[in-house]
């Protein structure tokens, strides 16, 4: 049998793991690397891109801010997330709140410090990222647009950096990106469904609660709708190869969840397809490697060599 001792360790990382979100950091950096070997630099070869040490730098630098991020917001929503998710807000109080304080600080140093490695622009987009999510943590997201909004642009902007650094700037990576600004902004607004009861007791206007739940169901099923658009032209770029089997599952996944939302009144349901459109994003991130068959074959040869 596991000791105390070793009990309470292992306690601890899980803890830790929950606060930082260790499942979103995984994704995030299965993104940007999958981002910038298929997308952003598709001719580039697998071994420049994985040893790319700017690059590097640029992920660390995004998994440390980001990981500070959900420990600040987990620090200003301990009262919220006790009665929204009590197993989880159990499972957090493992790790002291000065604890979290701490490496708080740190990692945004580590982040900043990384972004500086890259250059002083890269150190400033870093910052402002730090500030700008403190400054939603604290404020911005007790307000209901500002907060829905401000909260879809910061999940979507680490992702970006990558992006930004390959200056790999085309028609199809902007659609794209307004395809996972309209599902994450749905995803946000299923999430203050489903966190209403929280929200209420430490009185935060979420849009749930200062629109309404009918508003707030009526708004997701228009950006359900909106996002048929950008689907639309992604589906009609012939160069898109294997990865628009993924957009024929989203279409199908996102009708259903449009009909399913519109009669939906439970915490529960709301919770299920907020977890649904979790899934199809982390769908989404693996499919990246099909965005262009060629590609595919190109790289694995290129790692056997």
């Amino acid at each position: 049998m596991l000791s105390f001792k070793l009990k309470r360790i292992i306690l601890k990382f899980l803890s830790l793991l929950s606060v930082i979100r260790g499942y979103n950091i995984l994704v995030l950096v299965l993104a940007q690397y999958l981002a910038a070997i298929f997308i952003f630099s598709p001719k580039k070869s697998l071994s420049y891109i994985v040893f790319d040490i700017d690059l590097l730098y640029i992920i660390l630098a995004s998994i440390c801010v980001v990981a500070a991020g959900y420990i600040i917001n987990n620090f200003y929503d301990v009262k919220v997330d006790r009665i929204n998710r009590p197993l989880k807000a159990g499972l957090d109080d493992y790790v002291k709140q000065a604890t979290k304080l701490k490496l708080y600080f740190l990692l945004n140093v580590l982040g900043f410090i990384f972004g500086l490695l890259i250059s002083v622009k890269a150190a400033l987009f870093f910052a402002l990222y730090i500030f700008a999510i403190w400054l939603y943590s604290h404020k911005l997201k007790k307000y209901p647009l500002i907060g829905l909004i401000s909260a879809t642009v910061l999940t979507i902007l680490p992702f970006f950096a990558v992006f930004v650094y390959f200056k790999n700037f085309s028609k199809i990576i902007f659609v794209y990106a307004v395809f996972l600004f309209l599902l994450l902004t749905v995803r946000e607004l299923l999430k203050d469904l489903q966190n209403m009861k929280g929200a209420i007791v430490n009185d935060y206007d979420t849009f749930p609660i200062f629109y309404g739940e009918k508003k707030t169901k009526q708004l997701s099923i228009f950006l359900l709708i909106l996002t048929l658009f950008p689907i639309g032209i992604l589906l009609s770029d012939p160069s898109l190869s294997y990865i628009r089997y993924y957009f024929y599952f989203t279409l199908i996944v996102l009708v259903f969840l449009g009909f399913y939302l519109w009669n939906s009144t439970k915490t529960n349901q709301y919770r299920i397809m907020h977890n649904v459109l979790k899934v199809l994003l982390l769908i989404g991130v693996f499919s990246i490697i099909f965005i262009d068959k060629s590609l595919i074959i190109e790289k694995l040869i290129d790692r056997l060599n």
